[in-house]
């Protein structure tokens, strides 16, 4: 990937911050409907919230080390992840940050459990092992099982867990209303296995995508970008949702920008590092403006 603008070696591109609305927008659709309940508390809110960028890292800072330990990042292909390809950190000090995260995040889940019960366990459990063993351990990224990883551990039962922490409970309205967000999430993910297409083929790397042609993968990815929206208008006018949701439709701006750049992708290395941050932008426009939209018609209106 040398056509492919190199990152900065160091902990701040191993931690990834710029990725971290991943996990905020699941957390903040839990955290308004717990709140429209009338069963919201700040503080538990807000160590959801930590926990949740902590495992959003701790996947971020293993994938680093799983993906060099398998040999998958290599020094002719760092341009994203040259940390330990060149030596800047060892592998060891990067394992024990991603660790670190992880156990952070279990000591909250104590406070958790004293606080609503031991139904909140479940959550957690998947919840570490999700992010631990994307590229360590399991691999599950290896077999195919990212893109579903992505989608139901992020995108619907973070959202999920975020409700019950707080309520004891589970509910209907916060699982449909996880659905669109849960497709624009998996598609960062998609756009990230696209644009690696053919380096992780020539590495055998066993991604979703490099299952398939780079055409389909190319429609997963414009797929998972636009299903949400359909989704979105069913469950307006089902009335599941407010219509006020209806203002993450001013992300389809976002929308057309992607599909144009999409088209342009294959033959542009250029246009091609761009799914992913196109993904990631209407990802993150999409599921502020949701919950924005769904706080509005129930405290305004």
């Amino acid at each position: 990937m040398a056509d492919v603008k190199p990152v900065k070696a160091g902990w701040f591109n191993v931690f990834r911050p710029w990725t971290l609305h991943g996990a905020v927008v699941p957390v903040l659709i839990g955290g308004a409907a717990a709140y429209h309940d009338g069963e919201f508390c700040w503080w538990i809110f807000l160590m959801v919230l930590v926990c949740g960028c902590l495992l959003q890292s701790a996947a971020n800072i293993l994938n680093t080390y799983g993906d060099f330990v398998k040999g998958t990042d290599t020094v002719e292909n760092e341009t994203r992840s040259p940390e330990l390809v060149t030596g800047t950190l060892s592998p060891e000090k990067v394992l024990w940050a991603g660790l670190a995260c992880l156990g952070i995040v279990a000591l909250c889940g104590l406070v958790f459990i004293w606080y609503i019960g031991w139904g909140i366990l479940a959550f957690g459990i998947v919840g570490l092992a999700g992010a631990g063993l994307y590229t360590v351990g399991a691999s599950y990224k290896y077999h195919g099982l990212g893109q579903i990883g992505v989608f139901v551990l992020m995108g619907i039962l973070m959202p999920l867990g975020t409700y019950y922490v707080m309520s004891g409970d589970l509910s209907w309205e916060v699982l449909l209303m996880s659905l669109p967000n849960a497709f624009t999430i998996t598609a960062v993910l998609s756009g990230n296995e696209t644009r690696d297409y053919h380096e992780d083929k020539k590495a055998h790397v066993g991604t979703l995508s490099s299952h398939m042609s780079y055409e389909n993968s190319m429609r997963l990815y414009l797929f998972e970008n636009t299903v949400g929206f359909v989704i979105l208008a069913l469950l307006i006018v089902t009335e599941v949702l407010p219509w006020m949701c209806a203002l993450a439709f001013i992300t389809l701006y976002d929308l057309y920008i992607l599909y144009a750049n999409s088209r342009l992708a294959p033959s542009d290395p250029g246009n091609s590092r761009l799914l992913v941050p196109m993904a990631f932008r209407l990802n993150w426009h999409f599921g502020v403006l949701l919950v924005i939209g769904y706080l509005i018609a129930y405290y305004i209106f």
